[in-house]
């Protein structure tokens, strides 16, 4: 009988691959500290109804597939029954071969169902009602998947006006796996966008129970989000950025672009970015006076076919890898707050691979012996999750700093079927150090290489981010 596609030895080309992941990698459990899954998914302990809805529904990844297949825009976005959705993407699966999505969808099949065949056409119906039955479990509710896969921790990302009213659902509830808040102020920033901002900031205001006339209120109310958040446990924060902001203004100015937004006025692109920096070396400051983990997600480029982002609005498949510069204004912000010994735990997320060596060095310029792995590169993001991207950065930061304090990967992912990529990344990272122990170019030594793969896999994490986690 011939083995089957996602087997025990998947990915692992060597035998020193192979015991890395076996005995250091598999059993650790997972602690995803950046990701989309909704709270309230995992408050009312969701159930799925059908693999449509766990597997497809508002994912991006798998609709740009499907366009770029040819598929009709109704079976991504539309309104057709789900299981019609289904075959059109089980129709397009065969095509996906090289690209990541190929092992993710047989991997996740395999994992959460025991389903080994190749979805194609004609397996379409038999996976779907297989799986449809299981999906009927407790074992494959929302808190049913976190115990399967050991999740024993994640932080969602939240906005500032989130009462966190989840979350508080979550805490009593007794869900082995923590959930804590990730506090995410893009919307802070708005100000070139008065429309969108000024009823996010009255939302702020009602949130925050301050009445916000003035920048000093405005800016009271979001310290005020930030001290709550920390109150229901969260340690991090998340930015997603263009680029870093660096052209620093006083208060006084930062008030005046406030006010004009209040009144409707648009900031200009100068401004904005004045506005910007204000308020990220407040964020920076905040964070590094209670210990949290910042983090800078780098460099997309969103919603570039206006035609579809009017149509369909955000976050549905036409962001891409943007082309900004990036070293100047990061050294710029970083410095800044190092010089006002403001300085938080940082991790470094970039989407152009051809700046994996420019952040690779740059985390190298801001670590002060005060915690190992202060400044960290993250792991490959978005675009750059999968086998060849992941070695890339690996491989960047093992040559530029310490890849032995990396905290490793996270699923960044608004699906609960998500979490195999940890599984696919443990198997990534086995194999980049098994074969630089097969070509000698590290001991064969696993009482030396085989606590690092274990420690990038969850420990350096759970000791870094400082989450109440045990």
């Amino acid at each position: 009988m011939p083995m089957s596609f996602v087997h025990d030895d998947f990915l692992l080309r060597s035998a020193s691959a192979r015991r890395l992941y076996h005995e250091f990698a598999e059993d650790q459990p997972i602690l995803d500290y950046h990701c989309h899954l909704p709270p309230q998914d995992v408050a009312r302990n969701r159930r799925f109804g059908n693999l449509f809805e766990i597997w497809l529904e508002g994912d991006h990844y798998k609709w740009r597939a499907m366009r770029a297949n040819g598929v009709d825009e109704t079976y991504c976005t539309g309104d057709v029954p789900p299981y019609e959705k289904f075959l059109a993407w089980a129709r397009t699966v065969p095509f996906t071969v090289r690209n990541p999505l190929y092992h993710w969808t047989h991997l996740e099949l395999k994992r959460y169902f025991g389903i080994d065949e190749l979805l194609d056409e004609s397996s379409a119906a038999r996976i779907w009602n297989a799986a449809n039955e299981q999906l009927a479990t407790e074992a494959l509710s929302a808190h049913g998947i976190l115990a399967k896969f050991h999740v024993r921790a994640l932080c969602t990302t939240d906005d500032p006006t989130d009462d966190l009213a989840h979350h508080k659902t979550i805490a009593a509830s007794g869900l082995k796996t923590k959930v804590f808040p990730c506090f995410r102020p893009d919307k802070a920033l708005n100000v070139h966008l008065p429309e969108l901002f000024n009823p996010w900031v009255d939302r702020l205001a009602a949130v925050s129970n301050i009445e916000i006339g003035k920048f000093s209120e405005f800016m009271a109310a979001l310290k005020q989000r930030h001290d709550f958040f920390h109150q229901m446990g969260g340690r991090l924060s998340d930015h997603g950025l263009n680029q870093a902001f660096a052209d620093f203004p006083g208060e006084a100015e930062a008030a005046a672009i406030f006010a004009n937004a209040r009144y409707g006025q648009a900031a200009s692109p100068a401004e904005y970015t004045r506005f910007a920096s204000y308020l990220m070396l407040e964020f920076g400051r905040w964070d590094a006076e209670k210990g949290w983990t910042k983090q800078l997600h780098l460099g997309a480029r969103r919603s570039n076919n206006t035609r579809r982002l009017h149509q369909l609005g955000p976050d549905t498949g036409f962001d891409s890898i943007g082309d900004w510069p990036q070293v100047d204004a990061l050294a710029q912000y970083l410095d800044r707050l190092d010089q006002d010994n403001a300085l938080p735990k940082t991790v470094l997320y970039n989407l152009n691979p051809a700046d994996d060596y420019a952040l690779a060095t740059m985390i190298g310029n801001f670590q002060d012996g005060s915690v190992a792995g202060k400044i960290q590169f993250g792991s490959g993001w978005w675009f750059l999750d999968q086998k060849e991207a992941m070695t890339w950065q690996m491989n960047a930061l093992s040559n530029c700093g310490l890849i032995s304090r990396f905290i490793g990967m996270l699923t960044d992912s608004r699906s609960f079927m998500s979490y195999p990529r940890h599984e696919y990344f443990r198997r990534v990272l086995s194999n980049l150090f098994g074969d630089d122990m097969e070509s000698g170019e590290l001991p064969d030594s696993f009482e030396l290489v085989g606590p690092i793969v274990r420690n990038i896999c969850y420990a350096n994490a759970h000791r870094f981010l400082g989450l109440d986690v045990d």
